[in-house]
């Protein structure tokens, strides 16, 4: 009998147990990064826009392009000050600032850049600081008598923005993802935008919300991959979480079902350690884990969904809007198993230590990473000290070409100490291992540093030195 079976079993019961305890223990997370809602009317000859905006993040500088959480930024003490000013003060402070963030706002009429003067600007009071605070902007510019169809967007830093055009039926409506620009919106009438250019743009923005944003679904899909390379185990996986985050994207966009990130976010990071430390112990489908990973895409989908009701959809084109976001998450994720298979699978799945040398590493690092989440996203821990290494490994915080020069060194390190004969066979399996969760990590740090090519190099050397490391090992022991 193998052991391993009751076992996962009994793995499954305990850790639904502490999935279950999240919802007690999460807190509010103020600190999450929020999209701003801009609201464009235009006029005959001024254009006049209202931004609902947690604009402390733009006051402390803190830039939002890879960010998910302003506690993730190097200033984020900066942003803490900021945020427990008096209302009074927070508004000097922006006046203060706003030289610079006007700076990185671009609106145009045609090829025409509009001045942007700041109007009457609403703080809401301090109170819970734990909460996100939205303050209120009003802008204005003067239009040109041309009559130049209107484009805005703002650089990557300010983080992603949501357009929406008021004072026409049907106007213009956008979720834009941090350096997007604007379609042109037109001065007179609504947008002038089709069902297939709707469909065609939201399959983008869901494409977008896993490669590059994505991490957390990224890792809970190389989870998935990761738990075999049998067909039938891994087209269970991902057809039951396909089906569970369609049926809950659907009904979240739709505003029928709604839960709170600060419950959401902290189980979807306790699913990724679920699937990382089940790999582990399981090698064959157990009959539950369809089950289970179906629970976890309705949450998944949950957390899909929000991205949507941040600004809503509109009433224009909804249908296409939530169809083509819903393809080009299913892009994103086939996207990953693509690259995964193409990477590992494709050469070295045929050898019998795939699973202890790569599949099994790749997981503990994966658990590891989504556990630390877990302790982030319920308040458990901060992101100072030694958590500021897990912080900057998911946020970008590496230098890109140091983690790539001490991955590749300890790859050739690890290699060349495994060639030597002086070493005994057991060395070999080490060497994998220790290959496989260095550079895993080192892919992760360059990957969410936006460093893709680095993220490419190491790949292949993790490729390069993992066939290496197996040249004259015994037919057998592969």
């Amino acid at each position: 009998m193998d052991i391993r079976q009751p076992f996962g079993f009994a793995l499954t019961v305990v850790l639904g147990v502490v999935l279950s305890t999240l919802l007690l223990v999460t807190s509010a997370r103020g600190h999450e990064v929020q999209p701003a809602i801009m609201d464009v009317e235009i006029g005959a000859d001024t254009l006049d826009i209202q931004i609902d905006w947690m604009v402390e993040a733009a006051v402390a500088g803190i830039n939002l392009e890879a960010l998910a959480d302003t506690n993730d930024a190097e200033n984020a003490d900066d942003y803490d000050r900021i945020r427990a000013l008096s209302p009074a003060d927070m508004e000097e402070a922006l006046r203060a600032a706003w030289p610079g963030i006007a700076a990185q706002i671009e609106v145009a009429a045609g090829d025409r850049l509009l001045p942007l003067s700041l109007g009457e600007v609403e703080v809401p009071d301090v109170e819970n600081l734990e909460l996100a605070r939205i303050s209120r902007l009003n802008l204005s510019a003067p239009l040109p008598d041309d009559g130049s169809a209107i484009t805005i967007g703002w650089e990557p830093a300010l983080g992603p923005l949501v357009i929406r055009q008021s004072g026409v039926e049907d106007g213009y409506a956008a979720f834009l993802t941090p350096g997007m620009t604007s379609d042109p919106i037109p001065r007179e009438g609504p947008a002038a935008q089709s069902a297939g250019q709707a469909f065609a743009h939201y399959i983008l923005v869901g494409f977008d919300h896993i490669v590059p944003q994505g991490l957390d679904h990224i890792l809970f899909v190389l989870g998935l991959f990761f738990f075999s390379l049998r067909m039938g185990a891994l087209l269970w996986q991902v057809t039951a979480f396909t089906l569970a985050h369609t049926v809950t994207l659907a009904l979240g966009a739709l505003d029928i079902i709604r839960l709170p990130g600060d419950i959401v976010e902290p189980i979807i990071a306790a699913s990724i350690v679920y699937v990382g430390i089940e790999n582990l112990f399981l090698r064959k489908l157990p009959p539950w884990r369809p089950f289970v990973i179906f629970g976890f895409g309705l949450l998944h989908g949950l957390g899909f969904a929000s991205v949507l009701q941040e600004f809503g959809l509109g009433n224009d084109h909804f249908v296409p809007k939530l169809i083509g976001f819903n393809i080009g998450v299913e892009i994103g994720q086939l996207a990953v198993i693509a690259a995964a298979w193409l990477t590992l699978a494709l050469f070295f799945g045929r050898f019998g230590w795939y699973h202890r040398r790569i599949a099994a590493p790749v997981s503990v690092a994966i658990a590891i990473i989504a556990a630390f989440w877990v302790l982030e996203r319920t308040g458990v821990v901060g992101t100072e000290g030694p958590w500021g290494l897990f912080s900057a490994l998911t946020e970008g915080g590496f230098a890109p070409l140091w983690v790539t020069v001490a991955a590749l060194g300890a790859a050739a390190l690890l290699t060349a100490l495994e060639m030597m004969d002086v070493t005994e066979d057991v060395f070999r399996e080490f060497a994998g291992i220790a290959t496989s969760f260095l550079l895993f990590l080192g892919i992760v740090a360059t990957f969410t540093s936006g460093a893709w090519i680095m993220s490419v190099v190491i790949a292949a050397a993790w490729v390069l030195s993992l066939r290496l490391q197996s040249l004259g090992e015994p037919e057998s022991a592969r």
